[in-house]
């Protein structure tokens, strides 16, 4: 190798900034330029006009696969403004802003708001990786458009008329020079907002898919019982009614929601998330569960006589037979471990989880005897095996 081709300066260096960097490195900001990438666009845009219904400035959002390739997006909130400037605006920053900047508008992670971004990067990273992009605003009675073009310009804040509704309409159109497939799957966004919906009671999500003109589908996700509704649909229960709580825990600053029932299954099948993110790892949260369940079903076995002094403690394992649950923690500093973030590492939760769900369990054993001994014979004769 000659000096010369090992010469290596700041002149060659090539700096991406904004936009451009998103689209050189598409897979950075939105996980691949495959399906996974294509489908994260579309959580990306949802993302605003969802915590605009946490917060409570919106009722519900609709999200429609367009017959011409594109994703529809609208909520019925105040309509995020219009006009220059961002960081200096008492009401968040310009639908111009959100667009072109990356970050910006980007709501700190806490136990109100929804975490769906790899990066953080908002509706900047949907309009640099799509051919074209619309934005309509209602707001102040008045309705404004702005269009782009793979992340330029082209109409910038067009007054189409007077207007007596309020929201955000995105509709965008996925760049075939980025994604090595345009197609989206109705099944796969379908498991997320339904996710979603059961992990956070107040969405009410509309998805609705018309490429095929002779064949529309559409479907409404609204689950008020929260996990509880998740466990019902998922599940037969049969040995249990399903046992569902929330409560807020001040130690580790935030809030613990379960619901589980004894169905006829060899296996447990628990499903974790923390701040919204499946959490397939595991973490302190599903610690502290087992421990919980552990608590509450060996001391009511020994309330009960069902282990004598001598016997030992039911295991994990045993305990787990047949059991189907769903664990939601959302936190205000969730603390992400693993090279997937996929584990939750925040120490006091443990501690929280598992006093929750003995005491909630604990309740639930008193208050319905012949319940609780079906169980526990169960689990007994689980443990003779």
């Amino acid at each position: 190798m000659s000096e010369e081709s090992k010469t290596y300066d700041a002149g060659t260096i090539v700096v991406l900034e904004g936009l451009e960097a998103v689209r050189k490195r598409p897979a950075m900001y939105v996980g691949s330029a495959g399906e996974r990438g294509l489908h994260q666009l579309v959580f990306e845009a949802a993302e605003q006009a969802l915590n605009e219904i946490l917060v409570g400035t919106a009722g519900q959002v609709e999200i429609t696969l367009t017959a011409d390739g594109g994703v529809r997006v609208a909520d019925d909130g105040t309509g995020l403004p219009v006009g220059v400037g961002h960081a200096d605006r008492a009401d968040g920053p310009s639908m111009e802003s959100r667009l072109t900047v990356l970050y910006c508008g980007a709501r700190p992670v806490d136990r109100r708001s929804l975490s769906s971004r790899l990066s953080g990067v908002g509706l900047a990273v949907v309009n640099a990786l799509s051919s074209r992009l619309m934005a309509e605003v209602q707001r102040d009675g008045s309705c404004r458009v702005l269009e782009y073009e793979r992340g330029v310009a082209v109409v910038t804040s067009a007054r189409t008329g007077p207007t007596d509704g309020s929201g955000t309409v995105i509709t965008f159109w996925p760049d075939a020079e980025i994604f090595e497939t345009l197609e989206f799957s109705f099944d796969t966004l379908a498991g997320r907002f339904r996710q979603l919906a059961f992990l956070n009671r107040e969405l009410d999500i509309t998805l609705t898919d018309v490429r095929d003109l002779a064949a529309p589908r559409s479907v409404r996700f609204r689950f008020p019982g929260g996990v509880k509704d998740y466990i019902v649909e998922q599940s037969t229960p049969f040995h249990s009614d399903v046992i569902g709580f929330e409560c807020e825990c001040s130690e580790m600053e935030g809030t613990v929601e379960a619901a589980l029932c004894w169905c006829d299954s060899p296996e447990e099948q628990i499903e974790s998330y923390a701040n919204n993110r499946p959490t397939a790892g595991g973490g302190t949260h599903q610690l502290g569960f087992h421990d919980g369940l552990a608590a509450a079903l060996n001391a009511h076995a020994r309330e009960r006589q069902l282990l004598s002094p001598s016997d030992p403690d039911f295991t994990h394992t045993q305990l787990g037979a047949g059991l189907a649950a769903v664990l939601s923690v959302k936190l205000d500093r969730p603390e992400f471990e693993g090279a997937t973030r996929d584990y939750l590492g925040n120490g006091p939760v443990r501690a929280c989880v598992a006093e929750a769900v003995r005491e909630h369990l604990t309740t639930w054993l008193r208050a319905d005897p012949a319940q609780a001994t079906a169980v526990l014979a169960r689990i007994s004769a689980t443990a003779r095996h």
